[in-house]
């Protein structure tokens, strides 16, 4: 009788650390599956952050200004690196059609040229016109880069050097702020950001088809 009570026993013995350890590990893949939730959400926000998810599209420059109201609806940071970089092209995008007119290129060339010259004269009123009204500080002097583009285009050696150039640098420029311009006219709930957008946004495809007319843009490099 005693026996079968100590074999009894032991079974019983076994069962409770049975019970116990099974639980011991249920407990760990709670906590783990929590761990594992946890890490999910906060990684997220540890290697992005909220400032980063609202990073502007398509190179835009934030001036930390933030949206502000205007009698023409919200002004946000894009809609002001918008029409700066409308005003940017303008300093060195004129010259350089003065220069397809001045150099002795092909009739192609010059009426690329002639484009780039009504285009952007009439860009450049217009954005002064929405910067006055808005209080944007336009810049009047192109930066580095666009400088140095100017001066391959002077001191080309060659009429079909400096058309090479004229053509490739303005037709990859243009590409670039088309993206710009389109997203600010979809996005821009300011009347007057909206107005200067549109009229970019045609001039824009005008100046891309002439450069493009020109036979001499290299598409594999753009």
């Amino acid at each position: 009788m005693s026996l079968r009570t100590k074999e009894g026993a032991v079974p019983s013995a076994n069962l409770t650390r049975s019970i116990a350890s099974s639980r011991t590990i249920g407990t760990g893949l709670i906590i783990g599956a929590l761990a594992v939730t946890l890490a999910a959400i906060l990684i997220p926000v540890s290697l992005f952050g909220e400032s980063s998810v609202a990073q502007p599209r398509n190179g835009v420059t934030d001036d930390g200004g933030g949206t502000v109201s205007t009698q023409y609806g919200p002004l946000t940071a894009t809609d002001r690196d918008f029409v700066r970089k409308v005003r940017l092209a303008g300093t060195w995008e004129l010259p350089a059609g003065r220069l397809a007119q001045e150099r002795d290129s092909r009739d192609a060339v010059k009426t690329a040229g002639e484009h780039l010259i009504e285009g952007h004269t009439e860009l450049n009123r217009r954005a002064e016109e929405v910067g006055r009204a808005l209080g944007i500080q336009l810049p009047s002097q192109p930066n580095a880069q666009q400088q140095g583009w100017l001066n391959e285009m002077t001191n080309a050696g060659s009429s079909a050097e400096f058309e090479r150039v004229f053509a490739n640098r303005l037709r990859a420029a243009h590409g670039k702020v088309f993206n710009l311009v389109a997203q600010v006219r979809a996005e821009s709930r300011n009347s007057m950001v909206r107005s200067l957008a549109t009229r970019a946004n045609a001039i824009v495809l005008d100046h891309i088809t002439v450069l493009e007319d020109t036979g001499l843009v290299d598409f594999d490099a753009l």
